[in-house]
């Protein structure tokens, strides 16, 4: 049986907040334990094992500031699901690096949360999931987990062939108050399509296989994970390429609504200058539809320091 209780820890991490600043190092170093425990339940993380492995998954896919993979090492104990020890048998030296390294901290799941890991096939997809989907935008979720060793389709059928019945209605319940509705997300879609005339708003591709639009996604300006609100004036109408670019930091907006183009992108064929390089300060198509706002200048600044990389 899901049991409620980790469901809702996992899902109420406390995170560092400073106005609307994302801060997912808790929930990064959380999935990539939950990847490691899929792979090897009995095995610790080492800091200086998995350093590189936290500061990379944090330069991909948290904040643009720098940030040090030390600081969820540390406080993800404050959670109740990680623990740390010393080579001396002491608690966590603090969130410093060098006295992580120094003292040999190794990290792992607490017992309770491994043993109802083991006791319950359903449960480490139903964490995962929550932690994507509370934290991330739907466009980098299987990135996130390939890149943190998470074996989603493997947690995904665990989940569908060991949860049935009363359970598996326990285990909806608990995830729901922290998922997205997906009948909110087909809505703000079909709004999003119409409004701008079932064109990307970066590239104008209006692809359809017979009358039913492909390849176009409603993109969240300031993620919905964050507090972003399902409105026309916080999303734009993006092909699949332009929407992962987006979410990614590739591409973002300047104040006139003019696409840039992060310095940090490489790629010198003909196809990455002409889908990328070249739509530096191309203005953003504006909705079609009568009414419809274009891009609200507060959510296009959020997705500014949030998210692009400059």
């Amino acid at each position: 049986m899901v049991d409620v209780d980790w469901v809702e820890r996992v899902g109420g991490l406390r995170q560092w907040a400073s106005g609307p600043e994302r801060a997912p190092h808790k929930p990064l170093l959380l999935l990539y334990a939950l990847g490691r425990f899929q792979a090897a339940p009995e095995s610790g993380l080492r800091y200086t094992d998995v350093e590189e492995d936290l500061a990379g998954l944090l330069r991909e896919y948290g904040p643009p500031r720098r940030t040090s993979p030390g600081y969820p090492f540390h406080h993800l104990v404050s959670d109740g699901v990680w623990e740390v020890r010393t080579d001396s048998g002491a608690d966590s030296p603090g969130p410093g690096v060098g006295r992580l390294r120094e003292s040999g901290a190794v990290g792992r799941l607490v017992p309770e949360l491994r043993t109802a890991l083991d006791t319950d096939p359903a449960l480490l997809s139903v964490l995962a999931r929550t932690l994507l989907d509370l934290h991330f935008p739907p466009s980098l979720q299987e990135d996130i987990a390939a890149d943190a060793g998470l074996d989603l389709e493997a947690a995904d059928l665990a989940r569908m062939t060991g949860v049935s019945g009363g359970a598996a209605e326990r285990a909806r319940v608990a995830v729901r108050r922290f998922v997205r509705d997906p009948g909110a997300a087909r809505r703000l879609r079909a709004r999003v399509l119409a409004a701008y005339g079932n064109r990307c708003a970066f590239c104008g591709f209006d692809g359809a296989l017979g009358r039913r639009p492909v390849g176009l996604e409603a993109a969240h300006v300031h993620w919905w994970a964050y507090d972003g609100p399902d409105e026309l004036s916080n999303a734009l109408c993006l092909c699949s390429l332009h929407h992962k670019l987006f979410d990614k930091g590739v591409l973002g907006l300047d104040p006139g609504l003019r696409i840039t183009v992060s310095a940090r992108f490489s790629g010198a064929g003909a196809a990455a200058r002409a889908q990328v390089r070249e739509l530096a300060g191309r203005p953003v198509a504006a909705p079609e539809e009568a009414g419809a706002e274009p891009v609200a200048a507060p959510y296009a600044r959020w997705h500014t320091t949030q998210v692009f990389r400059a």
